[in-house]
C-alpha cells in the first residue's frame, strides 16, 4: 500500500510541477522568439551570390531538458499500445526552439543578422535499468553572418559608394 501511495504521490508532483515548468518555459521562448525574430535562419548552406559578407563566425545552441515523471508514465503506457508519444514531442519541441533562440542570442551579439546552414543535432540522455528517457539535448549550429554595411542604398548592392565613384 506504501508503494501505491508513493507512485500516486509521485504521479501528481510530476503533473503538477511538470505543467508549471512546461508552462513557464513556453512562455519564456515566445516572449524571446518575438525579441529574435529579426534574426533570419535559413538551412540554406550559402548565402545569396549579391550579398555582401562584412563577417561570417560559427554559433550555437546547446540545451538539455529533463521529462518529468507523469510524462515518463505515459510514454510508458503508450510503449505497451504503441502510436504517438505526445508526452515527448512537448519536450523535443522546448528543446529544439531553446536551442535556436541561444543560437540566435548569441549571432545578436555579434551584430549578424542572419544564420545560414542552421542544423540541429538531438540525443537523449537514457537512465534506470530500462534506459528510459530521463532528459533530451538538442544542439544548434549554423554559420552567422554580419552584412556589410553601406553608406546609402543604390542599385549597385554590395559596393560601397566610394568604390563606385572611383570607377
Amino acid at each position: 500500500m506504501e508503494n501505491l501511495i508513493g507512485f500516486v504521490t509521485l504521479l501528481i508532483l510530476g503533473y503538477v510541477f511538470g505543467r508549471l515548468a512546461e508552462r513557464r518555459h513556453f512562455r519564456s521562448i515566445i516572449k524571446r522568439e518575438h525579441q529574435y525574430a529579426g534574426t533570419l535562419t535559413f538551412s540554406a548552406k550559402t548565402p545569396p551570390a549579391d550579398m555582401a559578407v562584412a563577417n561570417a563566425r560559427l554559433v550555437s545552441g546547446n540545451v538539455v531538458v529533463s521529462v518529468d515523471y507523469f510524462k515518463q508514465v505515459l510514454a510508458g503506457l503508450r510503449a505497451l499500445l504503441g502510436g504517438r508519444v505526445s508526452a515527448y514531442e512537448t519536450l523535443v519541441e522546448r528543446a529544439r526552439r531553446e536551442a535556436i533562440l541561444r543560437m540566435k542570442e548569441q549571432a545578436r551579439q555579434l551584430d549578424a543578422e542572419m544564420i545560414f546552414n542552421v542544423k540541429l543535432e538531438t540525443a537523449s540522455i537514457s537512465k534506470g535499468e530500462q534506459q528510459q528517457v530521463g532528459s533530451v539535448e538538442v544542439f544548434a549550429y549554423g554559420t552567422a553572418l554580419v552584412p556589410q554595411k553601406t553608406a546609402t542604398a543604390s542599385p549597385n548592392l554590395g559596393q560601397p559608394m566610394a568604390s563606385r565613384e572611383s570607377a
